[in-house]
């Protein structure tokens, strides 16, 4: 069983940016791709971008051109740079992970909040 460990929430003013990561307890090298999802308020959770382990990544169009995903397999670490945020970006930001291609995410973090001031 792997756990997934989200940190690097907080408060940020509009404008600013956050970098969150995501540890894995054990090898990230099992997973046919992870991603983050995020939940705001009286909203469904929503996919804001994966990544394969192949490379092939698929950002959300309110995620491209301001957040980067990428990993560091040698520390089994997932991160999310968010540069330019928005108020709309308020949420609480799940990483998850799957093993298999055609499989749902079958492992998730706890989340972690993050809050976008105007």
């Amino acid at each position: 069983q792997v756990h997934l460990v989200e940190s690097g929430g907080g408060l940020v003013q509009a404008g600013g940016s956050l970098r969150l990561s995501c540890a894995a307890s054990g090898s990230i090298f099992v997973f046919n791709a992870m991603g983050w999802y995020r939940q705001a308020p009286g909203k469904q959770r929503e996919l804001v971008v994966s990544l394969t382990s192949g490379g092939t990544t698929n950002y959300a169009d309110s995620a491209k051109g301001r957040f980067t995903i990428s990993r560091d397999d040698a520390k089994n670490t997932l991160y999310l740079q968010m540069n330019n945020l928005k108020p709309e970006d308020t949420a609480v930001y799940y990483c998850a992970a799957r093993r298999w291609k055609l499989g749902s995410y079958e492992y998730w973090g706890q989340g972690t909040q993050v809050t976008v001031s105007s």
